[in-house]
C-alpha cells in the first residue's frame, strides 16, 4: 500500500493535510518530526506541515536534514517552507507584516506542484509572520504575494517544493490542484475512500469493544449522531445506551426537538438528564473561558457516572462513547507540537486519562466535519440531520462571554484609527476592552477586537470590508477580531462611552442569548452559504451602563479548521438587528467580519 507521510510540526494543519491527501485517494500517515530516515524511506512522498514555532527559535521542532537527500519528493508547507529554505542555506526572518487569512497569491512559474495551475492570481489562506528572505541554492521562486515575494519555491531536479500558504484548507482555491500535482509527482497509488474508512472503523469498533457495551453521550448534533449510527451499525442498538444531557445552555426549545430527532433514527431508549441547575451552580463566579470548558467537561463525566450508578451499570462492562472529531483534538493541543487553542469539553484531563486506560471509544475522531457528514449520508441518516449547523458541546455557555471587569487598554490601544477602504469607504476603528480567543500563526491568542464605525453615513460594501478586515489584523498583532457596528440604542452612530458589565453565566443571561439566537436562526434558515452561525452575548455596554451587546457571527466553512465570514444581505442584517435591539438589556449589535484565522469561529 502506497502512503504519503505528513510530518507533524504542530499547529492546526498537519491532520488537515492528511485528510486532503486521503480525499485525493491516497493513504496518509501522521508521523513525528523526529522520525528516523529508515522510517521515512518507506513513503512515496513526504509533506512537512505548518506549525506555531519560529524556525529561528533554538527550541523549535527539528528534523534530520538528511531527509532532503532521500530522493523522495518533498512538499514543505508554511513552517515546512521556512524550515526547508533555512536548512538548505536560505534565510528566514521576521516579516514586516503578517499574513493571516485570505490573501492573493500569483503563480509566476507553473512548474512542479503548479503544473495544473495557470500563471495568474489565486486566493489562498496564509497564517504566518516570519518570511523567507533568500531562497536556497538550486531553488527557483515560483510564486509571490503582495507582502511576500518568496511565497513558493521549487527544485525540480531534487523534487523538493515549498509554499508559504496552506494548500490544504478549502478556502485556498487552488489547493487541491497543488496537492493533486504533488501526488502525481510521487507516483503513489490512489486507493483510499470513505467507504473503506467505514469498513475499517466497523472492524476496529468490534475489536475494541469486544463483548462490552457502550454508554454513549449524544447531543443531537451531527458528530454524536453519526458516531452513534456507526457504533450501532457495528454493534447493534441493543449494546448502546444513549444519554442526552440538558445543561441549561441549549438553544430555545432544543431539547424537545432533539428527542423527536433522535427517535426518528431509532434511538428509542434515550435517557434525558435535566442538569441545568448543576451546571449553573458549578459555573457561578467563573470568568475564565478555559476554566469554564474544564468545569463543563468534568460535570458531563460526573453526571454520566451518577446515571450509570443509578442504573447499576458495571463500569468494567462499559466503554464511554463520544462524538469527538479531529478539530476537537487539534485545537485542544492534541498533537506533540500543537499550540492549545481551546480545551474542548471532550478533551479535559480526566477524559484524556480514560483514553489512555482504553475506557473511551470515539469512532469518528480521525475525521473532519465534512467527512463526518459523508459518513452520515453513507449510513442513511436523514439529510436534515446530517446537514445541521454545528453546535458546540458546551452549548451557549461558550457563546456567552464572562468578565469580572474591563480588560485594560494601553494608551496606544485607546486611540481611534481611521481606515480608508479601496472603494472610498471610511471607517473609524476603536479597540474594545474585552478579549476573545483567536488563532494566529497557528498559536492560540487571547486579544482584543476592534469595531469599525462608518465615518459618515454610507452604504457598506462587503467587497470592501472583506479587504479591510484582514489588513487590520495583519498590521496590528494586538488585535485578532474585527467587528462592524450594526446598531446602537437610540439609533446613535458613534460610541460615546463603553463599559464592561461584570457577569458570569446565569439563567437570565442564557435566556437573553436564547432569545437573540432564536431570531438569528430563524432569519438564516434558508441561507445555504451559512455553515455555522454563533450568536454571541458579550458583557459590553455601549453609550449606557449595565447592559450587554450581541455579536452576529455567520461563517462559511467545510471542516472548521478555516472559515470565511458570510455576507448576509444588508436588508436582512438591518431587520435582524432591529428585532434583537428589542430584547431588554441589549445596547448594541455587531457583525463579526473576521475570517479564521486570525479569529476562531467561536469567541471562547
Amino acid at each position: 500500500m502506497d502512503k504519503i507521510a505528513v510530518m507533524d510540526f504542530g499547529g492546526q494543519y498537519a491532520h488537515l493535510i492528511a485528510d486532503r491527501v486521503r480525499r485525493l485517494g491516497v493513504y496518509s500517515e501522521i508521523i513525528s518530526s523526529d522520525s528516523s530516515l529508515q522510517d521515512l524511506s518507506r513513503y512515496k512522498g513526504i509533506i512537512i506541515s505548518g506549525g506555531p514555532a519560529s524556525v529561528n527559535d533554538p527550541s523549535s521542532p527539528q528534523l534530520d536534514s538528511r531527509i532532503y537527500e532521500l530522493k523522495i519528493p518533498i512538499l514543505g508547507i508554511c513552517y515546512g517552507h521556512q524550515y526547508t529554505m533555512k536548512s538548505l542555506g536560505g534565510r528566514v526572518a521576521k516579516g514586516k507584516i503578517g499574513e493571516y487569512g485570505l490573501t492573493e497569491f500569483t503563480v509566476t512559474k507553473n512548474i512542479g506542484i503548479f503544473k495544473k495551475l495557470e500563471k495568474k492570481s489565486y486566493k489562498v489562506y496564509a497564517s504566518h509572520f516570519d518570511t523567507v528572505e533568500s531562497v536556497s541554492e538550486g531553488f527557483e521562486i515560483t510564486g509571490e504575494t503582495k507582502d511576500d515575494k518568496m511565497s513558493a519555491t521549487a527544485n525540480e531536479r531534487r523534487k523538493i517544493y515549498t509554499v508559504q500558504f496552506h494548500p490544504e484548507v478549502t478556502h485556498t482555491e487552488c489547493g487541491q490542484q497543488i496537492l493533486d500535482a504533488f501526488i502525481d509527482i510521487t507516483g503513489a497509488t490512489r486507493d483510499w475512500s470513505i467507504d473503506k474508512f467505514i469498513e475499517r472503523e466497523i472492524a476496529s469498533i468490534n475489536e475494541k469493544v469486544g463483548n462490552k457495551k457502550v454508554f454513549m453521550l449524544v447531543s443531537g448534533g451531527v458528530d454524536s449522531t453519526v458516531a452513534y449510527a456507526l457504533l450501532a451499525k457495528a454493534l447493534g442498538e441493543d449494546r448502546i445506551y444513549a444519554m442526552y444531557v440538558d445543561t441549561g445552555f441549549m438553544r430555545k426549545d432544543e431539547t424537545a426537538h432533539i428527542k423527536v430527532s433522535l427517535a426518528s433514527i431509532g434511538i428509542k431508549s434515550l435517557h434525558t438528564e435535566m442538569a441545568g441547575d448543576d451546571f449553573f451552580t458549578a459555573l457561578k463566579g467563573i470568568y475564565d473561558p478555559e476554566q469554564k470548558r474544564k468545569i463543563i467537561g468534568d460535570k458531563f463525566l460526573e453526571i454520566q457516572r451518577a446515571v450509570a450508578k443509578k442504573l447499576n451499570l458495571n463500569p468494567s462492562e462499559w466503554l464511554l462513547g463520544q462524538g469527538t472529531i479531529y478539530p476537537d483534538t487539534i485545537e485542544s493541543g492534541g498533537t506533540r507540537n500543537a499550540d492549545k487553542i481551546k480545551t474542548h469539553h471532550n478533551r479535559v484531563p480526566e477524559i484524556e486519562e480514560m483514553i489512555r486506560q482504553g475506557k473511551i471509544i470515539e469512532p469518528i475522531k480521525e475525521l473532519y466535519k465534512d467527512e463526518v457528514r459523508m459518513v452520515g449520508k453513507r449510513l442513511g441518516l436523514p439529510e436534515e440531520m446530517v446537514n445541521r449547523h454545528p453546535f458546540p458541546g458546551p452549548g451557549l455557555a461558550v457563546r456567552c462571554l464572562c468578565a469580572e471587569g474591563a480588560d485594560e487598554l494601553t494608551e496606544e490601544e485607546k486611540k481611534k484609527i481611521t481606515y480608508h477602504g479601496p472603494m472610498g469607504g471610511r471607517y473609524i476603528g476603536q479597540t474594545l476592552p474585552i478579549k476573545s480567543v483567536g488563532v494566529q500563526g497557528d498559536e492560540r491568542t487571547y486579544r482584543h477586537p476592534t469595531v469599525l464605525i462608518a465615518a459618515k453615513p454610507q452604504k457598506h460594501s462587503w467587497e470592501e470590508l472583506r479587504l479591510i478586515a484582514p489588513t487590520i489584523t495583519n498590521i496590528n498583532p494586538r488585535l485578532n477580531r474585527v467587528l462592524l457596528k450594526i446598531a446602537f440604542q437610540g439609533d446613535k452612530e458613534e460610541i460615546n462611552s463603553v463599559s464592561v458589565t461584570p457577569a458570569y453565566l446565569t439563567p437570565d443571561r442564557i435566556k437573553t442569548l436564547q432569545a437573540a439566537d432564536s431570531l438569528v436562526m430563524s432569519a438564516i434558515k434558508d441561507e445555504k452559504e451559512v455553515w455555522q452561525c454563533p450568536t454571541v452575548l458579550i458583557p459590553l455596554s455601549v453609550n449606557v451602563e449595565g447592559e450587554e451587546s450581541i455579536v452576529l457571527r455567520p461563517v462559511s466553512s467545510q471542516e472548521a479548521m478555516t472559515a470565511n465570514f458570510t455576507e448576509l444581505s444588508w436588508d436582512k442584517v438591518r431587520k435582524l438587528a432591529k428585532d434583537i435591539m428589542k430584547i431588554p438589556g441589549i445596547s448594541a449589535v455587531f457583525y463579526d467580519i473576521t475570517n479564521k484565522p486570525p479569529a476562531t469561529i467561536e469567541w471562547e
